[in-house]
């Protein structure tokens, strides 16, 4: 009997050590991110992976700092690198959690990041597929506020890209925010952001 409860002991105690390991890594990305140390923060999430093999979220947001950084970059080969380890990550995080409306946007932003690179190379490929996995978030979660918000965002792109009334995506966006004002994530590390970019969508929507 003792030997037993020895055993418990010995689970729960490392049990509550790596939830501790992990909450802790993860604040410290969090910190570094704020920071304004990005790539830091990805290899810190990426170590965490390593560990929380079976938590979406550590990859997921490794795909999606290598996504952003890659908005704007102009060395080909520095991009392609980012942007391929973002769907490695992207790749695994989807293994682990399938039909996840928050990595079927992160995945549409990896192909909007070719898309915006050279999107005479890559426009005719990507838009369909990036189209499609908004449409599938939306099944998936259509109160999402930041499935709404990006799925909108997609469409005022395109709306204006190719000359077209925008007024009812602005609309969507619109009621992103609303959605924004009574979302609580389900927790500390899930996704959370979204608000202040759809604030300024709006406000250029309105100009």
């Amino acid at each position: 009997m003792r030997s037993t409860l020895t055993i418990f002991a010995i689970f729960f105690t490392s049990f509550f050590f790596a939830q501790d390991q992990y909450t802790n890594g993860m604040k410290k990305a969090f910190e570094l991110w704020s920071a304004n140390k990005p790539l830091e923060a990805a290899n810190m999430f990426e170590r965490i992976s390593a560990v929380a093999v079976d938590d979406w979220l550590p990859y997921y947001y490794v795909a999606q700092i290598n996504t952003i950084v890659s908005f704007g970059e102009k060395d080909e080969q520095k991009l392609t690198q980012q942007l391929e380890k973002a769907q490695e990550f992207v790749d695994l995080a989807k293994a682990i959690s399938p039909n996840n409306a928050e990595i079927l946007v992160q995945q549409a932003m990896i192909y909007t990041a070719w898309i915006v690179f050279d999107g005479a190379t890559y426009g005719m490929t990507l838009s369909g597929k990036a189209a499609m996995c908004y449409e599938k978030a939306m099944a998936i979660a259509p109160n999402n506020p930041r499935v709404v918000f990006s799925k909108a965002e997609w469409e005022i792109g395109s709306a204006r890209y190719f000359g077209k009334d925008i007024a009812p995506y602005c609309e969507q966006v619109a009621h992103s925010l609303e959605l924004f004002a009574n979302f609580k994530p389900a927790s500390a590390f899930h996704p959370n952001w979204g608000k202040d970019r759809a604030e300024m969508l709006l406000e250029n929507c309105n100009k």
